[in-house]
């Protein structure tokens, strides 16, 4: 088992990942009858998105030559559609820093790219992923 999820009540869960103790909450957000106090459960799937792009890249930036990408962030957007309620469109706009060479901009990019959440994304759903290399 990877996680346990108990519903606290008022539209809000704690979430545990068994084998850290880690853990956060989720609180349905202020357009679906939620407070908006914690993130959404959307959010979090938004979210993982950018946190798995930077995970995978920071993996390959170990096997390339004096890459590092410590400071890089991501900003994230997330977009949701009525009918059926859903993420419509996710907006990741990643800030890179710690790269000089554009072969290993590229290789990054490629990385992320192919990032297990992206690709358990349905293809439906829009995703717009911009670079910036600083």
């Amino acid at each position: 088992m990877t996680s346990k999820v108990i519903y606290l009540g008022n539209l809000r869960t704690e979430c545990e990942h068994l084998k850290s103790g880690d853990k956060f909450n989720t609180d349905a957000p202020t357009d679906n009858n939620g407070k908006g106090e914690a993130f959404s459960p959307t959010d979090t799937v938004a979210t993982a998105l950018a946190s798995c792009m930077l995970t995978v890249m920071g993996i390959k930036a170990t096997q390339l030559d004096g890459v590092e990408l410590k400071g890089s962030t991501a900003s994230v957007t997330k977009i949701m559609k009525a009918e059926p309620r859903r993420i419509a469109r996710i907006e990741i706009e990643l800030d890179l820093q710690g790269v000089e060479k554009n072969k290993d901009r590229r290789i990054l990019e490629n990385t992320a790219k192919t990032c297990p959440v992206l690709n358990s994304l349905h293809p439906d759903m829009e995703k717009a992923i911009s670079f910036n290399w600083k």
